[in-house]
């Protein structure tokens, strides 16, 4: 009974994200994010009678569908949803929360190679990771966190921290936090958020180009005045 009550409401929270969504038949019937979420619960559930081979060969079977590779050992909370998904692997050792979204071309892999330990990252709850992204370690996304389109991480992520960019950098954290992650992100985009780094890079511009200004100024300053005393360069 679990197992249908999840799929309720796997079903309408894609319902609600997604405006595309015209109801839960359709949903049901063409979300290959939805079938990858399925079929995954039957492979984590062989995966945890130990029946490792099987499982193995029911994801296999589900990448060959969705185009979307989840090992079967990782651990998918509920409602989470998987958006277009094409090109997504969540590598053995990663955890996924409740009501997270996860888009297309996403990795949350590993950096190490050792056998039994923590390799892959842990995502909160309601933590959005924007199309491209790489999520890479054994640490952890906060929950609320917002990562971005193609950003790469390498390091744990606050709560309630957006971070962007190659390496990702935080750009974005409020102390209350409710209001602002109470509505849906899509892709990972926070309109309004600014990058700091770019922020400094525009401010040395500025710099540079009221410089160049106050030099060419300074020319024509030292020029009139040779003019005046009838010295010539």
């Amino acid at each position: 009974m679990a197992f249908f009550a999840n799929l309720r409401e796997d079903v309408s929270n894609i319902c609600q994200k997604d405006p595309a969504a015209r109801g839960p038949l359709e949903v049901v019937l063409c979300y290959s994010g939805f079938h990858a979420i399925v079929i995954h619960r039957l492979a984590h559930w062989l995966h945890k009678k130990n029946w490792f081979v099987t499982a193995r060969f029911v994801s296999g079977v589900s990448r060959f569908l969705t185009g979307i590779e989840i090992h079967p050992a990782v651990k998918i909370g509920r409602r989470v949803f998987i958006d277009h998904g094409s090109g997504l692997v969540i590598g053995e050792t990663a955890e996924v929360g409740d009501d997270c979204t996860i888009y297309h071309g996403v990795t949350l892999g590993g950096t190490s190679f050792g056998k039994g330990e923590k390799r892959h990252p842990t995502l909160g709850r309601n933590v959005v990771i924007g199309a491209g992204a790489q999520v890479l370690g054994g640490f952890t996304v906060g929950d609320n966190a917002i990562v971005g389109a193609n950003a790469v991480v390498l390091n744990p992520v606050q709560a309630n921290t957006t971070v962007v960019g190659i390496p990702a950098r935080p750009v974005h954290k409020k102390k209350d936090d409710a209001k602002n992650h109470s509505r849906f992100n899509a892709y990972g985009v926070v309109p309004g958020d600014k990058d700091p780094y770019a922020e400094s890079l525009n401010r040395l511009e500025t710099l540079v180009r009221n410089q160049a200004k106050t030099i060419e100024q300074l020319k024509k300053n030292l020029e009139e005045i040779r003019k005046k005393n009838g010295a010539f360069p």
